[in-house]
């Protein structure tokens, strides 16, 4: 919940990935709020109050959870919801003469995108094959399995344009992006 606000106002594409492992996590205590509580929060050295606070983060998001359907997989949709506007956010600078750099970083990485996009769902937008692939190399990483140089060089790739889009986002929401030709 702490690391959920400070990653929301600093990197909204770190704020999404940490959500959808804290929707794994959920996931891996079977949605049990109780075993949560007793064998995750417990764990931290947070005050009473702060220990509360996390509870009633977490027994929100089970019960999001639970009334969506997504107990097995899936994310939830206030996560769906700010993946899609930076979704929109990415096809607004793409068509805005305004960030050149943006434009050059999206063509620098979209011989990755179409690749991973061909091996995995074709359907879904570019800025969701991005996270997902961020996701799963985290994933792998906490594994400790192999990942090839090639891979880690797409990510590296990702990583920037993923962290150019996130603080565009964050501009966008802080100051107000322009977007039109003055």
């Amino acid at each position: 919940m702490f690391i959920a606000q400070e990653l929301r106002k600093k990197s909204i594409a770190e704020y999404l990935l940490y959500m959808w492992q804290v929707e794994d996590l959920i996931r891996a205590y079977g949605c049990s709020l109780t075993r949560i509580k007793n064998e995750y929060i417990d764990r931290f050295d947070y005050s009473d109050e702060q220990k509360e606070d996390m509870v009633d983060w977490y027994g929100d998001l089970v019960t999001m959870m639970n009334r969506e359907g997504k107990r097995e997989k899936g994310h939830l949709q206030i996560n769906e919801i700010v993946l899609q506007d930076l979704a929109e956010l990415h096809s607004r600078l793409l068509a805005s003469t305004k960030f050149p750099f943006y434009n050059a970083e999206y063509y620098k990485v979209l011989p990755f995108i179409v690749e991973l996009r061909n091996k995995g769902n074709k359907d879904q937008n570019e800025i969701t094959t991005c996270l997902e692939s961020l996701y799963g190399t985290m994933l792998l990483r906490l594994q400790k399995k192999e990942i090839s140089p090639d891979t880690l060089h797409a990510i590296k790739e990702i990583t920037t344009f993923i962290g150019m889009l996130s603080d565009y986002y964050i501009k966008d929401k802080t100051e107000g992006l322009v977007f039109e030709d003055d």
